[in-house]
């Protein structure tokens, strides 16, 4: 499955963990919610970059004690129409200021996408490999946005411009 990362097609630096397995000590790892939570402290104590799949029927409060030793979350989109990981993300970013990489995975379409980045994600696990350009290519497409979200808005830089 490609990765699509700030506009690039990348390879993927996690390694996907089922619960049972093993975590190594370095390298980067994905875990499971249900793995994150029951050893927590387990995270801490890694040289190597963490990172949760965390479920969109979960609450991101019961994530936000661990957001810290996290370098990445990536939420599920079970299906295209199940928008639920839009609020999390914009949860995550607005207020628990999180700033590591935040991945969507799952069922996402191409007309997703400029949404999907608006609410905050930055990395995009893509199901069709033709797809990956297009979401690659529509990061750069639009300079600014005039309505609010992740970043500041046009409108906002020209009223902080003129205020200056």
């Amino acid at each position: 499955m490609p990765l699509v990362k700030r506009g690039r097609i990348v390879e993927d630096d996690y390694l996907r963990l089922v619960d049972d397995a093993a975590i190594p000590e370095d390298g980067a790892v994905l875990v499971s919610a249900k793995r994150l939570l029951a050893s927590a402290g387990d995270s801490a104590q890694r040289v190597g970059a963490t990172g949760v799949l965390w479920p969109n029927d979960r609450p991101i409060a019961e994530l936000a004690p661990h957001l810290d030793r996290l370098a990445m979350v990536a939420l599920g989109f079970p299906n295209f129409k199940d928008g639920r990981a839009y609020s999390q993300a914009r949860i995550l970013r607005e207020r628990y200021r999180f700033r590591g990489e935040l991945r969507a995975t799952g069922q996402i379409l191409r007309d997703q996408f400029l949404f999907l980045y608006r609410a905050g994600f930055d990395a995009f696990d893509v199901t069709k490999p033709a797809d990956a350009l297009v979401f690659a290519e529509a990061v750069s497409r639009y300079s600014g946005f005039y309505q609010p979200g992740e970043s500041v808005s046009t409108l906002a830089r020209r009223h902080m411009a003129a205020a200056e």
